[in-house]
C-alpha cells in the first residue's frame, strides 16, 4: 500500500480529530484568554488563585491523590494474582473485573449513592443486624470511595500489562542467585513495572482530579471540587470565559502528567493496548 492510499485511509480520522479535538480545544483557549468583549486577558486563568477556587483545586488534588494511592495499593497485588493464574481462570477473572466498566459511568455512581445513603441498602442491612449505621454519604469519604470504584480498573490494566511482559527467566535467575521473594520484588519486579505504575497513576489521577459527577452524587453537591466549579460556570453561571480559564489550569496538570509518563515510559510498555 503506497503512502497516498495510507493518507486517504487516515483522512476520516484527521477530520474526526479536527472536529472533536482541535476545534473544542481552540474554543477553550479562545474563551479562557479573552473577556466578554473579546479582549485578551489572563484574569480567567489567574482567578484560580481566589480563595473559593484555590480551595476547590486543593481539595480535588487531595482527594484524587488519596484515590490514586488507594487504587495503586489495591491494583498491584490484584495484577500480580492475575498474572499467576492459568489462562482460563485469568480470562474469567479479568472479564468479571472489567465487566462494570461496560456499564454507564453515571449508573455505576448512582448505584453507590443508593448503597450509601442513610436509608440505603447497606444501612438497612446494618439496622436489621442491630449494628451501627454508616453515615459517609455526602462526605469526602464517599467521594474517594466512588473514585476508587470507578477508576480502579484503569490502574490494574497497565500494571498487569507491565507484569505480563516480564520474562519469567529473569525472576528465576534472581532466585538462583540467592535473592529471596522480597528482594526479587524490590530489585526486579518493581523496577520493571514502573512504566505500568506511572501509566496507571496518570489514568487514575487526571479523571479523579477533573471529575464532577462523583462529587455531585456522592458529595450531595455540598463538597465542591474544581471540576464542579468548572461545570457550574458553564451550565449555571453561563460564564464560558471563566470556566475555560479554569479548564486551562487543569490542562496544565494533564500536560505535566503526560510529560512524567513520557519520561518514565518511553517505550510505551505501560500501555494497556
Amino acid at each position: 500500500m503506497n503512502s497516498t492510499k495510507k493518507k486517504l485511509l487516515g483522512t476520516p480520522y484527521f477530520i474526526w480529530s479536527a472536529i472533536f479535538i482541535v476545534v473544542p480545544l481552540c474554543m477553550v483557549f479562545y474563551y479562557g484568554l479573552t473577556d466578554k468583549s473579546g479582549a485578551f486577558t489572563l484574569e480567567n486563568i489567574l482567578s484560580i488563585a481566589t480563595p473559593e477556587h484555590s480551595k476547590a483545586l486543593w481539595l480535588a488534588l487531595l482527594l484524587s491523590l488519596i484515590s490514586t494511592v488507594i487504587c495503586l495499593l489495591l491494583a498491584y497485588p490484584l495484577a500480580m494474582i492475575l498474572c499467576k493464574m492459568n489462562v482460563n481462570q485469568h480470562s474469567f477473572i479479568v472479564l468479571i473485573f472489567i465487566l462494570p466498566m461496560w456499564m454507564n459511568f453515571l449508573l455505576r455512581t448512582l448505584a453507590w449513592q443508593t448503597l450509601l445513603e442513610k436509608t440505603g441498602v447497606i444501612n438497612s442491612i446494618l439496622t436489621f443486624l442491630h449494628l451501627p449505621t454508616l453515615n459517609i454519604i455526602n462526605t469526602p469519604y464517599a467521594i474517594v470511595l466512588g473514585m476508587v470504584y470507578n477508576f480502579l480498573p484503569f490502574m490494574v490494566l497497565p500494571i498487569y500489562n507491565a507484569l505480563s511482559k516480564i520474562d519469567v527467566n529473569v525472576i528465576n535467575a534472581a532466585r538462583d542467585l540467592g535473592a529471596n521473594e522480597l528482594q526479587v520484588f524490590l530489585k526486579v519486579t518493581l523496577p520493571l513495572t514502573v512504566p505500568g505504575i506511572i501509566s496507571g497513576i496518570t489514568m487514575v489521577f487526571i479523571p479523579a482530579l477533573t471529575t464532577f459527577v462523583i462529587s455531585n452524587l456522592l458529595g450531595g453537591s455540598k463538597i465542591l471540587l474544581i471540576g464542579n466549579v468548572v461545570e457550574q460556570e458553564f451550565t449555571q453561571a453561563s460564564n464560558w470565559h471563566l470556566g475555560s480559564g479554569l479548564s486551562i489550569v487543569l490542562m496544565l496538570f494533564i500536560i505535566l502528567n503526560m510529560v512524567i509518563s513520557a519520561v518514565f515510559d518511553k517505550d510505551g510498555e505501560g500501555s494497556v493496548l
